[in-house]
C-alpha cells in the first residue's frame, strides 16, 4: 500500500512518479454518455463500495505529490481497515502499483508507441475494479462502436442498478450479479442489446451468485492463459472479451486482445497503413511488447479514443 495520511476533510494518497491526473481524467471524459461517475472542475465523484459500505467520493490532486479523498454521502468510513480499502481501490483504479519507467524505456524506441507515450505521458490503464461490471462492459461492447456500448450501459445501469442522491444530484450503482441472475431475458428486452447478450450477461450472473466464478479464484490461477481458458469456457466470452477483464480488472500485464478492431485501427493510424494489417504483421510488429501487452494496447486505444 502506498503512503496516506488523514486531516479532517479527506484522505491524501501519494501518487506514483509517473503519473499526471488530468491526462487519466482527459481518458476518463472521452464519452459524455458515461454514467458511473461525473467529473467537473477537474474533480471527479463516484460511488464506491467496499466492506459492504457505499460512499460517495469526490477525488481531486491536492498538489502535484497527492490525490484528494472527499467523502461527501453514504457510509460512513470509521474504522482504519475500512480507510484502508478505500486507499487501495483508488491504487487499483489508476494502476498506482505499476512501475511504467521499464514502458516508457520500451516504448520510447517502438515505432508504434512513441507517439502514444509522448501524447499521453503519465496515463494509467483505468481499473474496473468490479469483475461483474467488467463482464458486463466487455460483452455489451463485443461487435458494436463505443458511443453505442455506452449508451447501452447506460440503459442497463439505470434500469437495474441503485443509486445514491448528493445535492439534487443521483449517482449510480452498477447493478449487482445477485439482482441480475433471477432475471430472464425478457426482462431486460427494452435494453437496445441482442437477446443472446442478455443471456450471456445473466448466465455470468447466474455463476457468479453460486460462487462458481469469482475475482479471487480467478487471482488465483499462475498464468494468463490459464485465467484465459477459464474465461473462455463460459458461455459469451471469447479472446476478446476475456483478455479485455484480463487487463482492465485482474492486472495481467500481458493481456493482448490481439484481433481488436481498435487495436487494429490504432496501428493502421500511426504506420499509414492503408489495409488491415495480418496477425502475422502484428505480432512481429508487437514482438517487443514482452509482458507490457496491456499497457502497449492502452496507449494506442488512446490514439482513437
Amino acid at each position: 500500500m502506498r503512503i496516506w495520511k488523514e486531516n479532517k476533510h479527506c484522505i491524501l494518497i501519494k501518487t506514483p512518479e509517473l503519473f499526471d491526473f488530468k491526462t487519466n481524467l482527459n481518458y476518463l471524459r472521452r464519452d459524455p454518455n458515461e454514467c458511473m461517475y461525473e467529473i467537473e472542475e477537474d474533480r471527479i465523484t463516484r460511488v464506491i463500495e467496499i466492506n459492504h459500505l457505499r460512499t460517495l467520493v469526490r477525488i481531486s490532486e491536492a498538489d502535484s505529490e497527492y490525490l484528494a479523498v472527499e467523502f461527501l454521502a453514504g457510509g460512513k468510513l470509521e474504522s482504519m481497515e475500512d480507510k484502508k480499502a478505500i486507499v487501495r481501490y483508488v491504487e487499483e483504479w489508476f494502476d498506482f502499483e505499476t512501475d511504467l519507467i521499464p514502458f516508457y524505456k520500451m516504448g520510447s524506441k517502438d515505432p508504434l508507441l512513441e507517439q502514444a507515450i509522448e501524447r499521453f505521458y503519465g496515463l494509467r490503464i483505468i481499473g474496473l475494479h468490479d469483475l461483474f461490471e467488467a463482464l458486463c462492459w466487455g460483452i455489451l461492447g463485443q461487435q458494436i462502436n463505443l458511443t453505442f456500448a455506452y449508451t447501452l450501459k447506460r440503459q442497463f445501469v439505470e434500469k437495474f442498478g441503485e443509486t445514491l442522491e448528493y445535492e439534487g444530484k443521483i449517482y449510480w450503482v452498477f447493478p449487482s450479479f445477485d439482482k441480475i441472475s433471477g432475471l430472464s431475458p425478457e426482462d431486460m428486452s427494452d435494453i437496445k442489446m441482442t437477446k443472446k447478450k442478455r443471456e450471456y450477461i445473466i448466465g455470468i450472473a447466474e455463476l457468479m451468485a453460486k460462487g462458481d466464478l469469482t475475482k479471487e479464484k480467478l487471482l488465483y490461477l499462475d498464468e494468463l492463459k490459464q485465467a484465459e481458458r477459464e474465461l473462455t469456457q463460459i458461455r459469451g466470452i471469447g479472446p476478446w472479451t476475456a483478455n479485455y477483464v484480463l487487463m482492465r480488472c485482474l492486472r495481467y500485464p500481458d493481456a493482448f486482445p490481439i484481433d481488436d478492431a481498435g487495436l487494429i485501427n490504432a496501428i493502421k493510424l500511426v504506420t499509414e497503413m492503408e489495409r488491415k494489417p495480418t496477425k502475422e504483421e502484428i505480432r512481429e510488429l508487437t514482438s517487443e511488447w514482452k509482458n507490457w501487452e496491456s499497457y502497449a494496447t492502452f496507449y494506442l486505444w488512446r490514439m482513437l479514443y
